[in-house]
């Protein structure tokens, strides 16, 4: 029912701003495979405007980000394709997270498919390293000093130490999903454990705020937090070419547009 609406939704957007959605999918926890039972749906898409909208002078003045009010648990909000390979070239996280997401809405054309073949090619991760490493310092920071914590800020923390574990292990671009990570990563029977029931505990409801820290999971995350925050990442990056996402954005105005 409630991809149904999303879809309704996303042809609300088409009529309203005239133009065409080439990919929408769910981010945020229930990508991420830990949200709770109330957890609001986070939608996120690409679109692309008619060539007339890009022939204009005053293109840099124009907006390029779509955003619809948070309506019965629904957060909706999409980026402009011109503004999402611009980041894309920067090798932005999020948008690499929305490529992989498990819970795609629609996708009807080509884009997305072939964004993720050039993944390989674009990623940096160094500048994805610290992307994460500046995520789980704040969340660690605010959230779990001390005895007592604020429990489901666990997976804030968690999922960007894996991620950067990941990456320092050289396995590829950052799956969304953590219980990928988790399975590749996690060696410790006991702190698999303890994630596990964690992930179990907040998709049945159950009140994670203050609570006392888990020691499995505290431990990692210290021993973890000390390490990267004293690491310096040294990662060799041959800078690439933006012409071949010039084509692709030119290819899908016509796949699109011209069809």
């Amino acid at each position: 029912m409630m991809k149904q609406r999303i879809q309704q939704e996303l042809q609300v957007v088409e009529a309203t701003y005239g133009v065409k959605i080439l990919y929408a999918c769910e981010s945020g926890s229930r990508a991420w495979g830990f949200p709770s039972a109330d957890s609001d749906y986070d939608g996120r898409f690409l679109y692309i405007h008619p060539p007339d909208w890009y022939l204009s002078i005053d293109l840099e003045h124009k907006r390029d980000v779509i955003e619809r009010p948070l309506h019965d648990s629904l957060d909706l909000s999409g980026w402009d394709l011109r503004k999402a390979l611009k980041l894309f070239y920067k090798s932005n996280p999020p948008l690499l997270e929305w490529l992989g997401s498990p819970l795609v809405y629609w996708d009807r054309y080509t884009v997305a498919q072939r964004l993720r073949e050039f993944a390989p090619r674009y990623y940096n991760p160094l500048a994805c390293s610290y992307h994460y490493l500046h995520m789980a310092q704040g969340n660690y920071r605010e959230y779990l000093q001390g005895e007592r914590v604020w429990v489901k800020k666990y997976f804030y923390v968690l999922r960007p130490i894996l991620a950067i574990n990941w990456l320092e292990r050289g396995l590829g671009v950052v799956p969304t999903e953590f219980s990928v990570m988790v399975e590749g990563l996690i060696t410790s029977p006991a702190l698999k454990r303890q994630i596990e029931d964690l992930i179990a505990a907040k998709k049945a409801g159950q009140e994670l705020d203050d609570g006392p820290r888990i020691p499995e999971i505290a431990e990692f995350v210290e021993v973890e937090m000390t390490r990267l925050t004293s690491n310096r990442f040294e990662v060799a990056i041959e800078k690439q070419p933006v012409e071949p996402l010039n084509t692709l954005f030119r290819s899908v105005l016509a796949e699109v547009w011209q069809s």
